[in-house]
């Protein structure tokens, strides 16, 4: 691994011009309306196919023990309670404020709390890593209970596909992640108008079932709901954590804001989104009501029997989309963690020449394959997975919202007395849904738990280890200006062309050229040390890409800068560089990198199974020059064995 070319973390960068008041997302130079179709097939993909599954679970208890009127309502009442609290008050019209730069999620979230406080904060570090941790339960999780519950619809057009069920979500799930090496971009096209379709449908199916028992409409007052919850104890409060269902997705909204504006995701969800599934859990409901046996299977028992098998057809490729969003915000928040140094440098391939969010991430592919799949295979069922699902995402919610606390206080400026019981409202929402799923811990609810404490112990490994080996580094290095001047008295032969030396640290020599130096004792005309900042915004400037230092008269200190949501191109910054008037011919000039082998070490300052994990994570890391993009014909490297 390559520790002189590791891009330094954007929280010890801070860019006072992040630091700003709330502000719409940049304009899109794509349609208002093409913006909003396209929201309705990445953004709402996971929340749109909650109804299969939701109302389904929280009156699981219903089977044994009988549909009761009152409760029905009172559940209805709490899906759609919940949808206008957590999704359309916090996330629509609250949280989608809180860009940074037009970005959301919980990273640019922690980078934006860390601008307003002005410096890097271990509690925002914190929240913001074990935000990122949840997610990764979360993307896990998702794909599973989507597909299994889709396929499962089979069972109510007959009892005699109960044996395929299994089978053939595993094959829709193993077809999901092998296609994602191939990019998505041409089937995304389809996203949003196969939702339109989807919505549509289950809106209009709603609407034609709520005649069944007009009195589920008693479900808009919020009584009911309350009356439900504190008036069926323990049952009460354990099928909040599966109301919480409905909302599963929400994050979306705020992640997806940089690809899609804010204006067309909070169009599509006030106009079309939110009436669609309000309307459907209501003629879940009124069906419930009029057929008790329905119970079993609301969803899917609303379509007449002519009509089953092409809407399972049609919910399964619902699902397929939903699990694609959830895998591109997967590959999307991995790329930022690895650019704000919380993960080794993975290799990320580029799947469109012209977006760059086109990207795919085979290492993060393969294990969320792996992890869908063991799901499946142990808990066999949406409705068992139902326990498991709820925990990460509550988590990433209580996350977002302590973050949110940072930012309105001190970017926004509010005052404590109006800022405490704002968030603080909004946080005990979270808070007492996450304590209804923390009930379904024994019950699957450890699996979320235990992939983010897996997550957190990966970053925080790894963000440990990369600070301790840069003290090290930092410690035994020569400065960069003792060795010029070292090189000034010396006669070290000198040979033509540029020398582009990559570093982490700028202010010590590069250890490739102090290797250079000692085993070639030849030293270029021209040397240049280059240093890589991932800043703490979605993307930089090309009028601030770059820095440069004359050091002496053939030694200089250059800087490049890219947003957390950027490829650090080399090629194409020092391109950028040339325009400007630097004189740089990528084609005769060589990259020296420093490829150090670790070895764990007593003294490190580590435990031993956390040194041994971090040698293990660095052999995981893509060399450099790929993930800076250098031609592989100019690069030099150098190796040595370093213990940490």
């Amino acid at each position: 691994m390559s520790q002189d070319a590791v891009p330094t973390p954007a929280a010890v960068t801070p860019a006072p011009e992040s630091v700003q008041q709330p502000a719409d997302a940049p304009e899109h130079p794509e349609g208002f309306w093409t913006m909003l179709l396209g929201s309705m097939g990445v953004v709402y993909g996971d929340i749109g196919t909650s109804p299969l599954y939701a109302l389904k679970a929280a009156l699981d208890h219903m089977k044994a023990d009988g549909v009761v009127e009152s409760e029905v309502i009172g559940i209805v009442s709490l899906l759609i309670w919940a949808l206008v609290f957590v999704v359309t008050l916090k996330y629509v019209f609250f949280l989608m404020r809180a860009d940074n730069k037009g970005e959301g999620g919980t990273l640019s979230l922690m980078a934006l709390a860390q601008n307003a406080l002005g410096r890097r904060s271990k509690l925002i570090f914190l929240l913001g890593v074990a935000g990122a941790a949840l997610f990764s339960g979360d993307a896990i999780i998702t794909p599973a209970i989507s597909v299994l519950s889709a396929v499962e619809g089979l069972n109510t057009a007959s009892t005699a596909f109960q044996p395929y069920v299994l089978p053939i979500a595993v094959v829709i799930l193993v077809t999901l992640f092998v296609v994602q090496s191939s990019g998505t971009a041409k089937v995304a096209t389809y996203f949003g108008p196969i939702m339109v379709v989807f919505f549509g449908l289950i809106g209009a199916l709603g609407l034609y079932h709520i005649a069944d028992a007009p009195r589920i409409l008693h479900a808009f007052n919020p009584v009911n709901g309350l009356s439900f919850l504190f008036g069926h104890g323990a049952a009460g409060f354990v099928t909040l954590g599966l109301v919480f269902l409905a909302v599963t997705g929400a994050e979306a909204l705020y992640a997806d804001m940089g690809h899609f504006g804010r204006k067309p995701i909070q169009i599509a969800w006030l106009c079309f989104v939110l009436p669609s599934l309000v309307c459907n859990y209501l003629g879940q409901g009124a069906l419930v009501l009029n057929s008790p046996e329905s119970v079993k299977d609301p969803f899917y028992l609303m379509a007449p029997a002519w009509a089953l098998i092409p809407f399972v057809v049609l919910a399964t490729v619902a699902t397929v989309i939903a699990s694609q969003a959830v895998i591109t915000g997967a590959f999307s928040l991995s790329r930022q963690a690895i650019q704000l140094g919380l993960l080794p440098r993975l290799e990320i391939q580029h799947k469109s020449a012209t977006t760059e969010g086109q990207i795919f991430v085979p290492r993060v592919n393969r294990t969320l394959l792996i992890g869908v799949l063991l799901l499946v295979f142990l808990f066999r069922s949406s409705e068992n997975l139902a326990n498991a699902y709820g925990i990460a995402v509550t988590g990433t919610m209580v996350v977002t919202t302590s973050l949110a606390f940072f930012v309105v206080w001190k970017l926004w400026r509010w005052p404590l007395y109006f800022a405490i019981p704002f968030i603080g409202f909004f946080l005990a929402i979270d808070g007492a849904f996450l304590a209804a799923n923390l009930v379904k811990v024994l019950e699957g609810g450890w699996v979320p738990l235990s992939l983010g404490c897996l997550s957190m112990i990966v970053m925080w490994t790894w963000v440990r280890g990369t600070e301790l080996l840069a003290k090290k580094t930092h410690r035994d290095s020569i400065p960069t200006t003792d060795l010029i001047r070292m090189m000034e008295k010396s006669k070290t032969t000198r040979v033509p062309g540029t020398a582009v030396f990559l570093t982490g640290d700028p202010n010590v020599a590069p250890s490739a050229l102090m290797h250079n130096l000692k085993h070639n004792k030849v030293l270029h005309e021209r040397v240049v040390i280059m240093n890589v900042i991932t800043k703490p915004t979605p993307r930089v400037s090309e009028a601030n890409r770059f820095e440069i230092e004359k050091l002496s008269h053939d030694f200089m200190r250059v800087t490049l800068y890219f947003g957390y949501m950027e490829s650090p191109r080399v090629p194409a910054a020092m391109a950028l560089m040339r325009k400007c008037g630097v004189k740089f011919d990528i084609m005769t000039t060589s990259f020296f990198l420093g490829k150090r082998t670790l070895k764990t070490s007593p003294a490190s300052g580590m435990p031993p199974w956390q040194d041994k994990l971090y040698v293990g994570l660095s052999k995981q890391s893509t060399n450099a020059t790929d993930f800076f993009s250098i031609p592989s014909d100019r690069v030099v490297e150098l190796g040595a064995q370093v213990t940490i």
